[in-house]
C-alpha cells in the first residue's frame, strides 16, 4: 500500500500534527508541517479533529434492509415473538443477501465505522447462506471494512437440533466466534446450551458471544455459569455477554461480587445502550479491567425500525443513559466506541498511535466531548490507510 501523509490534524484534540502512513498502518506522528519524505499528502482539512475509526462491538449486518422501501414493524414484542415474526418476514425482503449487508457496511464506513463484530444467524433455515453473504458484501468493498463473523443461532439452540452442528460447521470454516441466545428463557435448559457452545469453542479455538435478555436473578444466575465455564475451559478473553440487562438490576452487593467473578473469569460486556433499560455498572466494570464494547445491535430491520449506523450516537446513548456529565466521562464513551474496543476484533491496538491500523475519522469539533455532543458529519474516513470517505461522500 502506497505511504501517506494526513496533514494538519488534532488527534483527541490535541496539537496539531501530520499523521504518516506507510503499508496500512500509521508509522509517526510528528508536529503539523514538519512531515517530509515520500508518500501522497492529504490535507486534514487545517486542524480538524482526528479520532481512531470507530468499533461497532455489536451489529447483525445480515439483517438489515437499509436502503430499501420502508417496512412497517409488526409481529408480537417479545423474543420469542421477534424471532417468530422475523423468520415469517425475512425471505420476502430478500434477507440474507450480499446487497443487503453491502448497503448497511457502506452506511457504516460514512459513519467512520472501519471495524465491526457481527453477528450473522445460522439456523435451520438459512443454513450457513448468511455468512456467505456478509464475506461476498466485505469483498466487494476491497477491504475499506474489517467484519469479524459471529456464527448466532437466533432460534435457539438446544430446542433447534442440527443448530450445534451448523455452528460447528462455521466455526471449521472462519468464523471467530460462535453466539448463544438466553440459555434459559430461550432453550430452557442453559447447562446443556453452554455444554455444546463450550465444547464447539473448545475444540475448534473460537470465542462464545452470547446475548443475554434474562432479567435478575434469571440473568444472574446465567452469568455465573458462563463465568464458571469459562474458568474451566480456559477461554479466559474470548467470551462475551451481549446485553446482559439483569446486571444493572441487581442489588450493589450482589451486583459487585458478580463483577469480581466476571471479571476474574475474562469475560467481556457488549451493549447497545438501549433506553428504559437499568445503567450498567460501568465504572465498576472500568475499575476491574473488563472489556467493554459499544455496538449498533440491528439497524431498519425486523426486529426494530431505529438505528442508522451511526457508532458516535450510540456513544452519545450510552452516555446519557448512565448521566455522565463530566469532560473525563464523555471522553471515556468516545473511547468504548474506538480504542478500548480493541480486543473486540483482535487489534492489540487501535488508536492514533505509531503501530496501530491507519483508521483515522475527522470531523469539525472543537474537542471529543464537541464531538460526542453534536456527531457531526465525517469530513474524512481513513481506513487502513485508504481514504474512503471525503467530505461526508463515500469513495467506495
Amino acid at each position: 500500500m502506497a505511504d501517506l501523509i494526513l496533514t494538519n490534524v488534532r488527534p483527541w484534540g490535541m496539537k496539531a500534527v501530520d499523521i504518516v502512513v506507510s503499508g496500512g498502518e500509521i508509522r509517526d506522528l510528528v508536529p503539523a508541517g514538519a512531515s517530509s519524505g515520500p508518500g501522497e499528502r492529504v490535507d486534514g482539512g487545517g486542524g480538524l479533529l482526528a479520532l481512531p475509526g470507530f468499533i461497532n462491538a455489536h451489529a447483525h449486518v445480515d439483517k438489515s434492509w437499509w436502503g430499501r422501501p420502508w417496512v412497517p414493524y409488526g409481529g408480537e414484542p417479545t423474543t420469542l415473538g421477534r424471532i417468530a415474526h422475523e423468520r415469517a418476514e425475512r425471505d420476502a425482503l430478500g434477507i440474507p443477501s450480499a446487497a443487503n449487508s453491502l448497503t448497511v457496511l457502506r452506511e457504516f464506513l460514512r459513519h467512520g465505522v472501519t471495524a465491526v463484530r457481527s453477528h450473522v444467524d445460522v439456523d435451520l433455515g438459512v443454513g450457513l447462506r448468511g455468512i456467505d453473504a456478509v464475506r461476498e458484501a466485505v469483498d466487494a468493498l476491497g477491504g475499506a471494512i474489517e467484519v469479524e463473523i459471529v456464527a448466532f443461532p437466533q432460534d435457539g439452540v438446544v430446542r433447534r437440533p442440527g443448530v450445534l452442528d451448523l455452528l460447528d460447521q462455521a466455526a471449521a470454516n472462519g468464523a471467530t466466534s460462535i453466539g448463544g441466545l438466553d440459555p434459559a428463557a430461550i432453550d430452557r435448559d442453559p447447562v446443556k446450551q453452554l455444554d455444546g457452545l463450550f465444547d464447539i469453542a473448545e475444540r475448534r479455538g473460537v470465542g462464545i458471544d452470547i446475548h443475554l435478555h434474562d432479567g435478575g436473578a434469571l440473568g444472574a444466575f446465567q452469568f455465573e455459569l458462563i463465568a464458571d465455564r469459562t474458568r474451566r475451559a480456559g477461554l479466559r478473553g474470548k467470551v462475551n455477554v451481549s446485553h446482559g440487562f439483569a446486571l444493572g438490576e441487581l442489588p450493589p452487593e450482589r451486583q459487585a461480587d458478580l463483577l469480581d467473578e466476571l471479571a476474574e473469569a475474562g469475560v467481556s460486556w457488549s451493549t447497545v445502550a438501549p433506553v428504559r433499560m437499568a445503567p450498567l455498572p460501568w465504572r465498576g466494570m472500568r475499575d476491574r479491567g473488563m472489556p467493554v464494547g459499544l455496538g449498533t445491535d440491528g439497524i431498519r430491520d425486523l426486529w426494530s425500525p431505529f438505528g442508522d449506523g451511526d457508532l458516535l450516537r450510540v456513544a452519545l446513548d450510552f452516555a446519557r443513559l448512565h448521566g455522565m456529565r463530566t469532560d473525563e466521562d464523555l471522553a471515556y464513551a468516545v473511547e468504548l466506541a474506538t480504542t478500548r474496543a480493541a480486543g473486540f476484533v483482535h487489534r492489540g491496538i487501535h488508536d492514533l498511535a505509531a503501530g496501530a491500523p491507519a483508521d483515522v475519522v475527522l470531523v469539525d469539533a472543537e474537542n471529543v466531548q464537541d464531538a460526542l455532543m453534536r456527531a457531526p458529519r465525517r469530513e474524512l474516513v481513513m481506513s487502513g490507510g485508504r481514504v474512503v470517505v471525503q467530505g461526508g461522500e463515500l469513495l467506495v
